[in-house]
């Protein structure tokens, strides 16, 4: 469990290095969310997605990704937010550790 000061006021992880998959549980309970292999794969996913292009991805620009690198049932927009309900692109960042995408709200 990481103390609160390891996470901003949104609820985002101040550094990234901090991230764990029991970081990501502790992020996940926090918004009502319990975990499932759909969860890891997309939360994988995600992480795949900042290391390749240094930023957490939008809605649509996640929607493609996923579509590319998981096929087109999974790169959805209502399978995230079956998932990730609200918004995918910025829930989804949230547990996977990542910074909030520039134009979520």
């Amino acid at each position: 469990m990481l103390p609160a000061s390891a996470f901003d006021k949104e609820g985002f992880l101040r550094h990234l290095k901090d991230w764990t998959p029991q970081v990501a549980r502790q992020i996940a309970a926090a918004e009502q969310l319990e975990l499932t292999d759909a969860h890891w794969e997309i939360l994988y996913l995600l992480r795949d997605y900042y290391a390749e292009f240094d930023s957490s991805p939008a809605m649509r620009p996640l929607v493609k990704y996923c579509a590319r690198k998981l096929g087109n049932d999974k790169g959805r927009s209502i399978y995230l937010m079956s998932l990730f309900p609200g918004s995918p692109a910025k829930l989804g960042s949230k547990i996977a550790g990542l910074p909030k995408p520039d134009n979520c709200l």
